[in-house]
């Protein structure tokens, strides 16, 4: 697997170069959210035909964030990945109507949604669940940070990063998902990896139950 060095924006013609498993370290400036509210907001924007607060620039992570105000700008806290599934409804529109490249978060997105990106050209990078400190390490600026009325998390903020990873490709330009192939590639070796683990019986023969 390949490891790629990004900065963004990234052009449609380079994530189409990415393979699912590869590693990608991400700097430049990221638009991130964290919740159903903020997704929510994003999706009455296109309904009305209304720009949002802060523009999209093509990669869009699913990474709450606590930012506060400070007398020289922004004080970023910490950030953490959450879970991409929740939002899944939104993010085959978001991907079309935002021009979106590159959508990043924990746990990937259904097979409907992959086939959107693929069609569109976007990738999807997965984040390493629990690996904040890591993460929060890349952030070297807070640019903008919108919806205020809300929660910390599920603002809308534009944040500066600097080789933020390593992020993996877990679903690629193609349409290969590692989340599909992943659980599909365990069960059928289910059988041999019992065997390699239990102990043999009488016989010989590794003791797997099926039941």
């Amino acid at each position: 697997m390949a490891v790629q060095h990004l900065t963004t924006p990234v052009s449609r013609e380079t994530v189409r170069t990415l393979r699912a498993g590869d590693s990608v370290f991400l700097s430049g400036d990221i638009i991130v959210t964290g919740g159903a509210p903020g997704h929510k907001r994003l999706n009455e924007c296109l309904d009305k035909g209304i720009a949002p607060p802060i523009e999209m620039n093509g990669t869009f992570i699913h990474l709450p964030h606590l930012v506060e105000k400070t007398d020289s700008g922004f004080d970023i806290r910490y950030v953490n990945p959450t879970t991409s599934a929740r939002f899944d409804e939104y993010i085959g529109r978001f991907v079309r109507e935002f021009d979106l490249v590159i959508v990043g978060g924990k746990g990937g997105l259904s097979t409907a949604t992959a086939a959107v990106m693929k069609e569109v050209g976007c990738v999807y990078l997965s984040l390493l669940g629990g690996g904040s400190p890591i993460l929060t390490q890349s952030i070297v600026d807070v640019k903008e940070t919108a919806w205020t009325d809300l929660p910390a998390h599920f603002r809308l903020s534009k944040l500066t990063v600097r080789e933020m990873g390593p992020l993996i490709v877990g679903i690629d330009a193609s349409g290969r998902s590692l989340y599909d192939e992943l659980p599909n590639d365990a069960r059928s070796r289910r059988d041999e990896i019992l065997a390699s683990i239990l102990p043999e019986d009488e016989g010989g023969e590794a003791g797997v139950q099926t039941t």
